[in-house]
């Protein structure tokens, strides 16, 4: 086949710029064969090069006592004890669910679960953050059920609970909706695989399932605004299949017990590529493959088809040589492949060869280690006008607003498709705030939740990247967990608009000064731009995942208030309605400032009602649609009405920060003021739970009701 011509409009459609194609020429002296220029656009497209966020990602905390390994492998690792680690990652798989929700969704998991185990680890634990568009718009509905149907098609045949998420609807995410995959996995805190290549002349091995022509090029994609032109890259959306998963999870953790592996890295975006590229620069060696050995499940493939193919389940690994008959048996025995594919070499060179010909001879360190890095203009988001006038509502009419409307109504409709339950050690699944799972053999439990307000953030980045941390840590401390670490997907637009940029240098910002207050340190992340069709950006979204540990079941904050129980809120509420849920659900507002987050008080609150766990029956934190929604669904989860005493839209529906509503058995409530009051922690009685009523102030409903249109609406609003 003879190779296309390298013409400006090739260039262009591997989304390279004008002068970094000269950048290219000046590192190789010549010009670039064709799968040269793919491997090129390959490793250096924003997905895999992060060319436009490394100079920021670099100022978060990543360090602690508690960190084993930060960012830059395939997941973090954390420690919790007793020679135990957590492994974790969040990961975007935003324009492939858009373009073919169903797969895009189900390789999203498959992809995120892949590096938790490439690193030794046995997944325990998935989670989902979801952004939507308007339910009215024509393609909302067909998104959402695809998408939920992937997530829970993937993770509940490959068996791993998915115990935590979020799901959030707005019109920035009309063109262009989010799927944010999350998973966590345990390993031995002294057997973490790792990706760096070592050693010259080892045998470079492909494993796992064979290679075809789908999602080549999805890097590339990824990296890209969507327009018009958005069906033709449906071929870019890979394909998977949890069961090859599930068999390559179990032939991974079998060889690495059989200490045959020096380095092992999963293929994901860019596949072949990525994964030699990266084992080959991190551990200073060169990589040569020959195409002609790895296995294909499509015949006449190219030497550019292979190396960009994302087929899934597939991982590449540099092998002891000692050992290839073990390996090799091990993976025969899960009927998977497993083929030499290379060698490790000692120059900075990768070598590509097909057929007798060299269809690629690079310097190795161009493509990873000295990829283009940008300081991208960028502006500051101006502040946010004073918020206007707020009229005072009928508190349970602003209650219907927000229970009815398909971001806060309850999502059985959504959780019930996923097995929260396989692998029996879930102990809390979702719908009540963090999911926990027990570590297994052990006392101890870990939690787990993913959070982030982007009307915030697109008010305040600073403001906002603050709250979405304090969110996660209130969300953790809410079940009794001490919060561990944080893992980030930053979900922004196009970051060659200074205001994108802005909003992307501010929530950096926020995200950094909250995680080291709340010592929450980022092992992990993904960043994912170009989240815009036809120039509209979405919500600027930096989701974060956090994990907590309980270092026993004893330690879980996991009741329901009972018929009785006086209602308690830890924190200050000075009634703060900008960017509020209450103004975009009841009076499609979206103006103010966002809340501003104490991060003193946060760690304070949260290290309080940790503390005095024994005191409580239920409790959670007070985020979206403030005390009155928070409050209606502590209670309606357990089945029981609710008074609240408060009066006023803002005493209500106001989203100040570093709060808990608690549910108190009446004999407990003054022992819980007086530690209050030691500590100096604000603490005020609200009203009790009980009866069949909902009374918010002067103004009742029955629950019975208010219950119906809550867990119907979700459905309602998709069809």
């Amino acid at each position: 086949m003879t190779e296309p011509e390298i013409t400006p409009e090739l260039i262009a459609a591997h989304g390279l710029k004008p002068d970094e194609y000269e950048r290219i020429l000046g590192i190789i002296g010549r010009e670039p064969s064709f799968t040269e220029l793919g491997i090129f656009s390959a490793m250096w497209n924003e997905h895999c090069s992060y060319k436009s966020s490394k100079k920021w990602l670099r100022t978060l905390p990543t360090t602690g006592p508690q960190v084993i390994c930060g960012p830059g492998e395939n997941a973090g690792v954390v420690d919790i004890g007793d020679g135990q680690a957590v492994i974790f990652k969040m990961e975007s798989h935003n324009h492939p669910s858009y373009i073919e929700p169903y797969q895009g969704a189900a390789t999203g998991v498959g992809g995120i679960l892949r590096d938790v185990f490439t690193m030794g680890a046995r997944p325990i634990a998935a989670m989902n953050a979801l952004s939507f568009g308007e339910p009215s718009h024509p393609k909302t509905a067909h998104i959402v059920k695809g998408v939920v149907e992937g997530i829970g098609g993937y993770g509940n045949a490959f068996g791993v609970p998915t115990v935590g998420g979020e799901v959030r609807f707005h019109r920035a995410y009309n063109g262009n909706c989010l799927v944010n995959a999350f998973a966590a996995g345990l390993a031995d805190a002294d057997k973490i695989f790792y990706s760096a290549a070592s050693g010259v002349g080892m045998p470079v091995v492909y494993l796992g399932a064979k290679t075809g022509r789908d999602g080549v090029g999805g890097a590339t994609m990824a990296s890209a605004e969507f327009d018009d032109t958005i069906e033709e890259k449906r071929p870019t959306v890979q394909v998977g299949d949890p069961f090859t998963e599930k068999r390559l999870l179990e032939a991974c953790l079998e060889l690495m017990a059989s200490d045959s592996v020096i380095s092992i890295q999963d293929m994901g975006a860019a596949g072949l590529t990525c994964s030699a590229v990266e084992m080959g620069d991190k551990g200073d060696l060169g990589i040569k493959l020959q195409l002609d050995n790895v296995p294909q499940r499509e015949a006449n493939m190219t030497a550019y088809e292979m190396m960009l193919s994302e087929s899934q389940e597939r991982m590449l690994m540099v092998l002891k040589p000692e050992k290839e008959a073990v390996a090799r048996a091990i993976f025969e025995k899960w009927d998977l492949d497993f083929a030499i594919v290379g060698e490790t070499i000692p120059e900075d060179r990768f070598l590509i060869l097909h057929g007798n010909e060299v269809k690629a001879d690079l310097p190795l360190k161009a493509l990873s280690g000295t990829a283009p890095e940008y300081d991208r203009p960028w502006v500051e988001t101006p502040a946010a006008a004073p918020l206007g006038d707020v009229p005072e509502v009928d508190p349970i009419e602003g209650l219907k607003a927000l229970i009815g409307s398909p971001s806060y109504a309850h999502k059985a409709w959504v959780w019930e498709q996923y097995d929260s339950q396989v692998m029996a050690d879930t102990v809390r699944a979702p719908g009540l705030g963090a999911g926990v799972v027990r570590v297994h053999g052990t006392p101890k439990a870990l939690a787990f939740t993913s959070d982030v307000t982007p009307r915030y953030v697109k008010a305040n980045p600073f403001e906002g990247g603050k709250q979405a941390v304090a969110e996660a840590y209130r969300n953790l401390t809410a079940v009794g967990a001490k919060p561990l670490a944080t893992t980030d997907n930053m979900n922004f637009g196009n970051p060659e608009k200074p205001e994108i940029m802005g909003q992307f240098v501010g929530a950096i910002k926020g995200i950094g000064a909250a995680v080291a207050a709340l010592d929450m340190p980022i092992v992990s992340g993904n960043v994912s731009l170009y989240n815009e069709t036809d120039g509209v950006a979405i919500l600027p979204t930096p989701t974060i995942g956090a994990v907590g540990i309980l270092q026993s079941l004893d330690e879980l904050i996991a009741g329901q208030p009972e018929q009785g129980d006086v209602a308690l809120v830890i924190g200050e509420t000075k009634g703060h309605l900008g960017q509020s849920a209450l103004l975009a659900e009841l009076l499609g507002r979206e103006d103010g400032d966002a809340p501003h987050v104490d991060l003193d008080a946060e760690k304070r609150h949260g290290e309080f009602l940790r503390a005095n766990r024994k005191l409580v029956s239920a409790a959670t934190d007070l985020s979206d649609g403030g005390l009155a929604l928070a409050a209606f669904e502590m209670a309606e989860g357990a089945g029981l009405g609710l008074t609240l005493t408060v009066t006023g839209t803002a005493q209500l529906f106001g989203e100040d920060q570093a709060r808990y509503l608690v549910a108190v058995h009446p004999d407990q409530t003054k022992a819980l003021q007086a530690a209050a009051e030691a500590a100096g922690v604000p603490l005020q009685q609200v009203g009790q739970f009980g009866g069949e009523e909902v009374t918010l102030g002067t103004v009742s409903a029955p629950l019975v009701d208010l219950s119906r249109l809550y867990r119907g609406a979700f459905a309602a609003a998709i069809g």
